[in-house]
Parts: C-alpha cells; structure tokens; sequence
C-alpha cells in the first residue's frame, strides 16, 4: 500500500511491514499502526512513522550502536503482550526514540521507554523499563558520531542526478543486536 507521509512523501509500504501498538505510543496513544522508514540519507537514523497520521514520525535508532551495554528487561505481561518467547527472541527489534534539537549535538536518546517489535507478529509497544539505571535524555551524539565515522557513513559520496529515495523497512530482513530478557 501507499501511504502519505509529511516529511517522506509517499512512501510504499507492504502489509507485512506495519506493526500493531495496541497501546500507542507515550503522548500518542490514539495512534496504533506505524512503520519503519530508511530515508536513504548518510545518517544511521531510522523513522518510526506513522500509518494513520501522515505528520507523526518519530526518529529512532538502535541502542546498541551507541551503548554496547544496553539491554531491555521486559517483565511477563510485557513478554506475553509482544508474543515474545525464550525460543523467539531473534525475531525481536529494540529501538529508541531520539530528540534532535536545532543544534543536532544535543541529541538525547530515550532508553527508559524503548520501542520493543516483535517481527513475527508485528506487536509492538513502548516499555517504561523499570531499571532506574537508564534516561529518557541519554547524551549520545559523539558516540554516533564516532560509529558513523568508523563505517564510512560520513565520507563524501559522489554526487548523482537522483536523490536517495526513502522506503520502508522490511521486518522480515531486519535483526538487533540488543539483548532481551525477563525480569
């Protein structure tokens, strides 16, 4: 299907690619079915953009990339809400939503309440863990930055006629590398 997206375009999308948040997300739980965009920029940012509000996108990222230590403890009603099993987790996707402020260098992630996917199922949900360990504005721009270098991501690419085309992100091809276990 095709879906209409403020910051995106159009943008097209398979059934399969969008995920179920019977709760919503915090602030936005009147919104259920989004879905991931790669908007094909020199970045590592992903976009969890909704498919019932062309305006509603929320950059995300993978914990992992910039805190090799993170991990998400979910408790049982958690596990089972997700359909998530001890024998299932490779199916699992944890991502965290940032906050890019005017000056990006301020960039904060939010890793109290990731995003937990279950690509299998396409549950997904925004968890408040309940370690005290972890914030909702954790300072992670030089990290990403230094992940970004270290890839290449940064290097100058030659200039094409043709723009990067945004497009969504196939559950079925994704992995993370964030380790989930249970309370």
């Amino acid at each position: 299907m095709k879906v209409n997206t403020s910051r995106f375009g159009v943008v097209e999308v398979a059934d399969t690619d969008i995920m179920e948040f019977s709760d919503g997300l915090l602030g936005f739980e009147h919104l259920k079915r989004f879905f991931i965009v790669d908007p094909a920029d020199e970045t590592l940012i992903l976009w969890l953009q909704s498919a019932d509000s062309a305006d509603v996108a929320f950059p995300i990222l993978e914990p992992k990339l910039f805190k090799a230590d993170y991990k998400v403890r979910l408790s049982a009603n958690e596990l089972r809400t997700l359909r998530i099993d001890a024998a299932n987790k490779k199916d699992t996707l944890v991502y965290c939503i940032l906050t890019i402020p005017a000056e990006v260098s301020a960039m904060t992630a939010n890793l109290k309440a990731p995003i937990v996917i279950n690509t299998a199922s396409r549950q997904a949900r925004q968890v408040v863990l309940q370690e005290n360990e972890y914030s909702v504005k954790f300072a992670m721009y030089k990290e990403l930055l230094a992940v970004m270098m270290s890839a290449g991501q940064l290097a100058k690419k030659p200039a094409t006629a043709e723009e990067p085309v945004a497009s969504a992100l196939s559950l079925k091809h994704a992995s993370s590398k964030v380790e989930v276990v249970a309370l």
